[in-house]
């Protein structure tokens, strides 16, 4: 960790010191698990390793599961009823990679909100952050991409209106939709493209989150209070930190460890509890399901893109002001985009001088809302658009747009919140009293 005084990795054999001086791969793996971590991380903090632990698996299973599937319209969901009834644990493997990809998006929910609420994007950590924005892009990417493999109904006709999102946009989309299609509809072609990005993406992920990781390594970690390690000298430092092993090390386990215990409950007793029974049906052009309803995790952007119909005044507002260049269905998909993009730009917007929420008495209403506001849009995104629906679509999303672009930056200038601890030292102290002389006897 730059900056944070520290043991660093020194060779004492002579095979360590030749690898160390052409390969430093045993000196990299000391400092990574020796850095110095602010000792007062709770359990928030946990969902980093599940986050990886996730990568690996859907990796893993996902690699075993290709040897099986054929990526052809007229085999594909053949292919994965073979893999479920004929192939040895088959059915768990595909249980498992289904239910992997919605922990992956629990656990980077809980991870982004926990970023947010602690002020985890402010300097000197903004590359940090947007890194971790384009990492969660590049999972919505794949996890779109996987749900049209198994080329039942949902599959089919999810794939229709998303590559037609694309068609809404103005001059280029025609041609855009075309290419992502590899053709003028949904077929063969679009199945061998989105199989081929769907086992690439993966990779692309874990050369991000290595990257993510390089770069928090670099800045140090944030925790509870906002406040930094004190990099004066090895003694402060040492004060604010401990070493990730074993401490956080087997905290982070023990916090997997129960997520595990939730995951193979849900995986073995409810496997089909989050998919949708119209994927059990082999994909039709010419049968439309009753209401196409993407994966959960997706539910709270396509209930963004469905609020702004031609009805609603700012949609009927920047229509005129474009000539009719930006309609009801390309606003929508811009707002779906930009509900993405405000959330990268926090780190701009936020102009609070105090980093953590926890000392933000005013923000953490704003921020429970928020909250709120996810999980009511994720519920109306799995509803009709009838009223109420509309209406409730409508507000959630107004209000997301809201706290970014008005709450967020007016709170930094109007907010008076609370004086943060001197230390990290001293909100240890002040949480569990005596465990410093405790450690020392």
């Amino acid at each position: 960790m730059s900056g944070i005084p520290h043991d660093h990795y020194e060779p004492k054999t002579g095979f360590e010191k030749w690898l160390h001086e052409r390969l430093p791969v045993v000196g990299l793996a000391y400092d990574t698990l020796m850095i110095p971590t602010p000792k007062n991380l709770n359990w928030w903090w946990i969902w980093g390793i599940v986050l990886a632990f996730c990568l690996v698996l859907q990796i893993v299973t996902g690699i075993i599961l290709v040897m099986h599937y054929t990526p052809h319209v007229d085999m594909a969901f053949a292919s994965v009823e073979h893999i479920m009834r004929d192939v040895n644990g088959g059915h768990m493997l595909r249980y498992i990679h289904a239910n992997g990809a919605s922990l992956f998006f629990v656990a980077v929910y809980i991870h982004i909100f926990r970023g947010l609420f602690y002020g985890s994007y402010k300097a000197p950590r903004e590359v940090t952050w947007i890194i971790g924005m384009l990492i969660y892009l590049m999972m919505m990417a794949t996890g779109f991409l996987g749900y049209v493999l198994p080329w039942g109904q949902m599959s089919f006709w999810g794939a229709t209106v998303i590559t037609g999102l694309f068609g809404a946009i103005p001059f280029i989309g025609e041609g855009l939709q075309t290419w992502l299609l590899g053709g003028p509809a949904v077929d063969n072609a679009t199945l061998n493209r989105f199989f081929s990005l769907h086992y690439l993406l993966p990779f692309v992920i874990a050369a991000l989150v290595a990257v993510h990781i390089w770069a928090f390594h670099t800045t140090g970690n944030n925790n509870p209070t906002g406040v930094e390690v004190r990099r004066g000298s090895k003694e402060e430092a040492e004060k604010d930190t401990l070493p990730f092993w074993p401490y956080f090390v087997i905290k982070d386990l023990f916090g997997l460890g129960v997520v595990l215990i939730v995951f193979f409950a849900i995986v073995g007793f409810m496997p089909n509890y989050l998919g949708h029974p119209d994927n059990y049906i082999e994909a039709n052009p010419l049968a439309t399901p009753a209401h196409i309803v993407p994966e959960w995790y997706y539910l709270p952007f396509y209930a963004i893109l469905r609020a702004f119909t031609a009805d609603v005044w700012a949609v009927q507002i920047v229509s005129f002001l474009t000539g009719g260049i930006v309609d009801a269905k390309f606003f929508g998909v811009l707002a779906m985009f930009g509900a993405i993009f405000v959330m990268a730009l926090v780190p701009w917007l936020d102009t609070s001088s105090v980093r953590s929420g926890q000392y933000r008495p005013a923000f953490k209403w704003w921020f429970r809302l928020l909250v709120i506001d996810f999980i009511v849009l994720m519920w109306v995104g799995a509803r009709d658009t009838n009223f109420p629906h509309d209406w409730i679509s409508l507000i959630g999303a107004t209000y997301w747009f809201a706290y970014f672009l008005v709450i967020l930056p007016l709170l930094g200038l109007f907010e008076k919140p609370t004086t943060p601890p001197a230390s990290i030292e001293d909100d240890f102290n002040a949480h569990y009293p005596g465990a410093a002389e405790k450690a020392a006897e």
